[in-house]
């Protein structure tokens, strides 16, 4: 039980009341509600717009009740679980290889000072290459547009967790390897008991702007040969011209795109053991 002093005597601290934890939680909601409210008006305002212009009636699906009574239609039919998890899939398989490569690479260009003067402008100028324009080579190199697509993920986002696990070796305190060398630490051990706790907060900085940046490759890489995933769906929706659908698509986007960079979020607080900054 928690306890505090007052004049010299100690006793149990109050208890947080209901009414308390409510005010509090209203209070961290009530900006987000507002800038969520304020864009809803905004759509409404913009799909009452076009439904109003003769030349752009044909848009009208675009406005939030037939995109909303869309959105109910797919998650009631099932339809839309079988295209997240097609899309959710790649993108797992994606930031799986690009953390597999990523991270080593990162410490080895950051702890040696020659691998990273070698490695500094080959990896950006491959860095500033867009994503989609490896889309040819993808489609020769690999047999499935799953591994092709998958592929394209990696090149987006290998770069942040590289240059994030490398910037978090080179803020380690160099006396800290000297001091390990001197108790008789391995190269094994100074990885696991120096290297890793201290840049891992970087490592899932990394990781949370590579998956912001793949998700939004995702869409367009799915624009190839697939059949499933959001990508797909969005294109079949504009094709039928299905604009309620493909507005609601949009919207599915992103949801899932907030929630993992929330989840994310969630890591780097949880890494960020000097609690230095709000994320």
């Amino acid at each position: 039980m928690t306890t505090v002093v007052t004049d010299g005597l100690e006793g149990p601290a109050p208890k947080t009341s209901l009414m308390t934890v409510l005010v509090l939680a209203g209070n961290r909601l009530v900006y987000p509600i507002a800038g969520c409210t304020l864009l809803l008006a905004l759509w409404w305002l913009g799909g009452y717009l076009i439904a109003s212009d003769p030349d752009m009636m044909a848009f009208a699906d675009f406005a939030p009740a037939p995109t909303f009574a869309a959105l109910y239609k797919l998650i009631s039919s099932g339809e839309l679980v079988v295209t997240v998890a097609s899309s959710l899939y790649r993108i797992l398989a994606g930031l799986t290889w690009a953390i597999a490569i990523g991270v080593p690479v990162g410490v080895m260009i950051g702890y040696v000072a020659t691998a990273m003067k070698v490695a500094n402008v080959p990896f950006q100028f491959l860095r500033m290459i867009s994503p989609l324009a490896w889309m040819p080579i993808a489609v020769l190199a690999f047999d499935s547009w799953d591994a092709a697509i998958i592929f394209l993920i990696v090149m987006a986002a290998v770069w942040p967790i590289i240059f994030s696990t490398a910037n978090g070796v080179n803020k380690i305190d160099p006396n800290w390897f000297k001091v390990a060398r001197n108790l008789g630490a391995t190269g094994p051990q100074m990885l696991l008991r120096i290297v890793f706790p201290a840049i891992m907060m970087d490592v899932v900085a990394g990781i949370r702007l590579a998956v912001g940046v793949a998700w939004i490759v995702l869409v367009p890489a799915e624009y190839l040969g697939v059949t499933s995933g959001l990508g797909y769906a969005i294109n079949d929706a504009r094709d039928t011209l299905s604009y309620d659908t493909l507005a609601a698509l949009v919207v599915v986007i992103g949801a899932i795109g907030y929630c993992l960079d929330v989840f994310c979020g969630i890591l780097v607080r949880r890494f960020n053991w000097l609690g230095e900054r709000d994320w």
